[in-house]
């Protein structure tokens, strides 16, 4: 496609965003309540459609981890359904004001909620996502246009038609969901420079093409690199508790960002805890990285080198390494961890809250599982991506987190002198 094919697609989302920017949250309520009835009438021909996609991602060898998150099933077609009405049952904050101050001079200074316009959504193989992206975004009064990868692009379409049933439905324009209906790269660069029409950039999927989007967009971009979440046992753990945070973070699903790759452990446990672990990762099947301190205790480990930390395996691999205390740990965490979420298991209360506060990461966690590192776990109803940048949102991305603040200034008459 050529560049005025991309400025078509901005303006038209632009333009549809105005409208969606207008409804009450009744109005919008009623229409996603379409939108999940109309995932799950559909649900047959979604199933359907995806098996394409699933054959054609095993003929171009995607890994088990893609493959995953590329499949649907009809628990996971009313998973997406369910989230939109979780959706549903959370508050709109478009239009929230709160008084910041009233001047002497009588004028009144209030800040205001509002939609950001239009999202441009870019993703790989995450069907899922064009259900939750384009719920998110319509609740918080945006427009949203969809860029799924070629693993995804049958699969994306199908659900989208579900939801364009709903809109037309309700009398909307299509435009308020976009999908891109091909993965071409000279598109998805045109769209990058769509500043005039697109608010937002958000890319979900692996390190490469979240360098890429951040490195070609005149658009500002949400940035999520990678997940490198560790799992900290430290010396004052409850042993058992420690090893089921440690076999639900990395064995309950694998291919997600919010699964544990990395292992540390305190000295002082590490001769009773790394045993617990190394029996409970073998029946798993998990392959382990360890530190020559960690190796003992492995049987088939594999020997990782000191600088060689932070991995994102996405697979039933853990590295494992032995810490002489907690500053080693957090030390370990700088260094090697990409700000996803960390976590730590400890009955000493001032060390998890010492923890919490040292930690830089979007979500830190003490004695809870990693897999609650997710928009709906956290009470945020479907997430539209996890920020590990600062700005302007940082961690799961929920409906707030779609929008902004203006100021609003109300007066009677006041001039300044």
């Amino acid at each position: 496609m050529t560049q005025i094919n991309a400025e078509q697609i901005g303006k038209q989302a632009a333009k549809a965003a105005r409208a969606v920017a207008n409804l009450s949250e009744q109005e919008k309520n009623a229409v996603l309540q379409k939108m999940a009835d109309s995932l799950r009438k559909h649900q047959e021909e979604i199933i359907e459609i995806n098996k394409k996609d699933l054959v054609a991602g095993k003929e171009k060898g995607l890994s088990d981890a893609m493959m995953d998150r590329l499949e649907l099933t009809p628990e996971r077609v009313e998973g997406m359904a369910t989230a939109i009405e979780e959706i549903i049952e959370l508050s709109d904050p478009v239009g929230d004001s709160y008084v910041l101050d009233e001047r002497p001079n009588g004028i009144k200074i209030e800040k205001m909620r509002i939609p950001l316009g239009v999202i441009c959504m870019i993703y790989e193989a995450r069907p899922n996502v064009t259900a939750d992206a384009g719920a998110l975004c319509f609740k918080s009064g945006n427009a949203v246009i969809l860029r799924c990868g070629r693993e995804a692009i049958e699969s994306s379409k199908v659900i989208a038609k579900a939801l364009h049933e709903a809109l037309q439905a309700s009398e909307l324009p299509k435009d308020v969901i976009t999908v891109v209906p091909t993965p071409d790269r000279e598109l998805m660069m045109d769209l990058l420079q769509q500043k005039d029409y697109i608010d937002l950039v958000i890319p979900r999927g692996g390190e490469g093409l979240i360098h890429f989007v951040s490195d070609n967009s005149k658009i500002p971009v949400i940035q999520h690199y990678k997940g490198v979440c560790h799992l900290y046992v430290d010396k004052d753990a409850d042993l058992d508790k420690a090893l089921a945070l440690l076999l639900n973070g990395k064995t309950q699903r694998t291919g997600v960002c919010n699964a544990l790759e990395g292992l540390l452990v305190h000295q002082d446990v590490a001769d009773t805890f790394l045993p617990m672990a190394a029996k409970a990762l073998a029946e798993k099947s998990v392959k382990i990285h360890a530190c020559k301190r960690s190796m003992p205790y492995f049987e088939g480990a594999e020997l990782i080198a000191d600088d060689a930390f932070g991995e994102e395996y996405l697979a039933l691999e853990i590295a494992v390494r032995t810490v002489d205390d907690y500053e080693a740990a957090v030390e370990h965490i700088q260094q090697f961890g990409s700000g996803h979420t960390e976590v730590i298991c400890t009955e000493n209360d001032a060390t998890a809250k010492r923890f919490i506060r040292e930690v830089d990461s979007a979500v830190t966690m003490a004695n809870a599982s990693s897999r609650f590192s997710d928009g709906g776990q956290l009470g945020l109803g479907a997430e539209i991506g996890i920020s590990t940048s600062k700005l302007h949102a940082y961690g799961p991305m929920g409906l707030q987190a779609l929008t902004t603040e203006k100021f609003v200034v109300t007066g009677n008459g006041q001039i300044r002198e």
